[in-house]
């Protein structure tokens, strides 16, 4: 040392060095003696300079620094009662060149441990994050629909899709309602990924699939050791895997009640507390849900709450079925085969026009899911020809087209007539035939009942004017 330089560092950086701000320490001497404190870590021990030359367990009779200097192993990350609080605390050897120990250094890594706990739920929450990717992987990219991957151009088609888009420019929760098999995933999808949150998790929740004694701990997630077969770090739930995406609840409608008032907390709320926490975890995301149940007639009979339906409502979709789009079906079949064409190049590229014709008249149970089915079986028995009425299921070719139930009906104009003279012949025996009276009960002109009785053949009924 020479002058006010050691080993040419200026003695005024080695001591702001030790002493700065931002950290805490405290240095003892191989027989345990305090020699130097910082400002920072001063009140854990008294606050006055007399700290100085007096022995750590004087000053902490806890410390567990004169351990370093028998064992010389650094003890990184302890936890360490400090003061009125839990403190994460680093104890290092300080050894001379022939590898002495000389002395040790405590150091204060985190003011909180609270910020570590929320550190290791973070990595949780992404470590999660990662299993249900790796899991849900392949039908993430199988599914990853946007609007224009949804096919349909009818009115009731542009009306959803219009609706979407809508949605799509808020964050307020949407319900999807329509039959099984009629899309309500794809719009779901659809509106998640032209939201804000498009690069965002979108972590989808079959509520039918799930036990309802694992509901929470699946939704909310648990800390270590909240209960038997509980994993050693915790897991970290649905709506935290959500965090900063979308969250969708399929299948919304088949929730027990008691179950429902949970979930309404949360999305009320915003925030889930982990099964064996203590601490709410504040969140940010999105609810879209969908069911194939009619939740109001739910609502009268008690079987879904009323306060969760208007929170999940805001915005309502409607997923038509098909027997409501005919229209849509040619359009839909084929791009199912230009589907299946991408795995089979083989496959048929065209559908005659009788096979056509009953694909449209079937009312399709099963909605587009079942469109689909058929077609894979058709273009197996079709080969590489067109698919034909002979490939398609026995329930499909006998379905009548519409045009054929023709002799069944009448039009109309035909049903107009009958009732109009219905009308007239209750008229007449009302007014007991006379026609003047008639025509005023009828709110017509005499001579306009007079030509009505000739149309219908009316002519001989009496005439009481």
């Amino acid at each position: 040392m020479s002058g006010d330089h050691y080993k040419g560092i200026p003695l005024e950086l080695l001591d702001a060095l030790l002493d700065n701000p931002y950290e805490s320490q405290i240095l003892i001497d191989a027989e345990g003696m305090v020699r130097f404190v910082s400002s920072q870590a001063r009140p854990y021990y008294g606050g006055s300079d007399a700290i100085v030359g007096k022995h750590i367990r004087e000053l902490n009779p806890q410390s567990e620094l004169p351990r370093v200097l028998s064992t010389g192993k650094a003890e990184i990350g302890r936890l360490f009662r400090l003061g009125e609080r839990e403190r994460f605390v680093a104890r290092i050897p300080l050894k001379d060149k022939g590898g002495r120990v000389i002395g040790a250094v405590g150091k204060l890594l985190f003011w909180h441990p609270e910020k570590i706990r929320e550190l290791l739920r973070e990595l949780e929450v992404l470590e999660g994050r990662l299993d249900y990717y790796e899991r849900e992987l392949e039908q993430i990219y199988k599914s990853r629909y946007t609007l224009d991957k949804i096919v349909g151009e009818s009115a009731a088609m542009r009306e959803a899709k219009r609706m979407a888009i809508q949605a799509a420019s808020s964050d307020l929760p949407v319900l999807i309602t329509g039959e099984t098999g009629t899309g309500k995933e794809m719009l779901a999808q659809a509106i998640h990924n032209l939201s804000r949150r498009g690069k965002r998790p979108m972590v989808k929740v079959n509520c039918a699939a799930i036990p309802p004694e694992l509901f929470e701990s699946e939704l909310f997630g648990y800390e270590p050791g909240a209960f038997t077969g509980a994993s050693k770090g915790g897991k970290p739930g649905k709506f935290e895997l959500a965090d900063g995406g979308t969250i969708f609840l399929d299948e919304v409608g088949e929730l027990p009640a008691h179950l429902q008032a949970k979930l309404l907390r949360v999305i009320q709320d915003k925030e889930v507390e982990r099964i064996g926490g203590t601490k709410p975890i504040l969140l940010d995301f999105r609810v879209i849900a969908a069911t194939n149940r009619d939740l109001k007639e739910m609502l009268s009979t008690g079987g879904f709450r009323k306060d969760l339906y208007y929170r999940l409502a805001i915005f309502s979709i409607r997923a038509p079925s098909l027997r409501e789009i005919p229209e849509d079906i040619p359009r839909l079949a084929y791009h199912f085969l230009e589907e299946m064409r991408k795995e089979n190049p083989r496959a048929p590229r065209r559908i005659e026009k009788d096979a056509m014709d009953r694909l449209v008249a079937y009312p399709w149970p099963g909605n587009a899911r079942e469109l689909r089915n058929v077609l894979e079986r058709a273009s197996l028995e079709a080969g590489r020809g067109p698919i034909k009425e002979e490939h398609l299921p026995d329930e499909i070719k006998r379905t009548k087209d519409p045009l054929d139930l023709r002799e069944d009906l009448r039009t109309l104009e035909q049903e107009l007539l009958e009732a109009e003279k219905r009308a007239i012949r209750k008229a007449l025996a009302r007014c007991g035939g006379n026609k003047t009276l008639a025509a005023k009960l009828l709110g017509i002109h005499r001579t306009v009942l007079y030509d009505k009785l000739r149309r219908h053949g009316l002519q001989r009924a009496k005439l009481r004017s």
